[in-house]
């Protein structure tokens, strides 16, 4: 009986024991529940400069604002066009959510390595995507086609100009673009235009003197690769004596460039976030396609009061008004 009895205690112990285990198993076994998505979101920009460097700021601030959890992964292509097309790979690799591309060799770099996927590309900072091949069912992003015309009238009206001169990048759709833009401006204008073709920022100064005793003037329109050598540009004019303008306010601070005129660049890079946010919350990016940006407090004007004394011209006291900043006694003054 006792043997019995013993047994009997010893079996409910192993028993009791091995529903512990099982149980104690199976609650380690039962997946954590899982917290909303990560979303990896690759950002590849042609070259580091203010502007884009702006943009891209823009996207990110924007999404911090969200709901969404997101990391980024910053790519800079230096320039390369080759490059960009490696850092499309790397993104096509590395499985991110969406491609983002600013300026617009980047963002066809993504289109073509994404031709064949469903992730979508969001570009940014592009002047025309329908001219760069940027449409279709998993492309959208934001536009940042400037009023050339209307600046381009606005340096001749100061300068009385004859004759405008403008450096682009002739491997650049949004440059070659800008350039024809500037050209038909000048056209309508009745004056005349010298362009200056580059292939790389190396030689934008060596363009700018080419063509500097041929004009009275220098536009320089959002061509990264010119943009990022501005300061080259800059320097030839102004020991040359002859007045620069600037689509691009983001690159000026500390230069002489009399006018700049532009979009800010970090809204162009908010309202890009904003696409982004939305083709992650489920929106078809080709419904979305291209968002041009016409709010005008989106805009900056910029004049050079200095420069503008130097090379003797005067700033009208209504445009003085209107702008968002002034440059006067080497202080850059921001009035809005």
């Amino acid at each position: 009986m006792k043997f019995t009895l013993r047994t009997t205690v010893l079996m409910l112990v192993l028993i009791l024991t091995t529903v512990s285990f099982a149980f104690a198993a199976g609650v380690s076994e039962t997946p954590a529940e899982s917290g909303p998505k990560t979303y990896k979101i690759g950002i590849s920009k042609i070259v580091a400069h203010p502007a884009l460097d702006a943009a891209e700021k823009g996207i990110m601030d924007y999404l911090a604002t969200t709901d969404l959890k997101v990391t980024f992964d910053l790519q800079n292509a230096n320039g390369d066009i080759s490059t960009s097309s490696s850092i499309a790979q790397k993104f096509k690799s590395d499985k991110v959510d969406v491609a983002v591309g600013i300026a617009t060799p980047t963002a066809q770099a993504l289109a073509q390595v994404f031709s064949n996927s469903s992730t979508p590309v969001v570009f940014s900072a592009v002047t025309d995507s329908s001219e760069a091949g940027l449409v279709s069912d998993t492309i959208a992003g934001v536009s940042d086609k400037n009023p050339v015309e209307e600046q381009i009238k606005l340096l001749v009206d100061l300068t009385g100009a004859k004759s405008v001169g403008n450096i682009y990048a002739s491997g650049e759709a949004n440059g070659v673009i800008l350039m024809e833009m500037a050209k038909a401006a000048c056209e309508k204008l009745g004056i005349d235009f010298v362009a200056a073709a580059i292939s790389n920022s190396s030689e934008v100064k060596m363009a700018t003197q080419a063509i500097i005793g041929r004009v009275d003037a220098i536009y320089i329109a959002t061509d990264n690769a010119v943009i990022s050598a501005l300061a080259s540009v800059d320097d030839v004019t102004t020991k040359a004596g002859k007045p620069l303008m600037s689509a691009d306010p983001s690159g000026v601070d500390g230069l002489n460039v009399m006018i700049a005129w532009g979009f800010d660049y970090y809204s162009i890079g908010y309202e890009t976030g904003k696409v982004v946010g939305r083709v992650i919350k489920g929106e078809k990016a080709g419904t979305i396609g291209t968002v041009y940006i016409t709010d005008p407090t989106k805009f900056e004007l910029w004049f050079n009061l200095d420069t503008a004394k130097k090379l003797g011209y005067t700033i009208p006291q209504s445009l003085q008004d209107s702008a968002a900043v002034l440059i006067k006694d080497g202080k850059t003054i921001r009035q809005k």
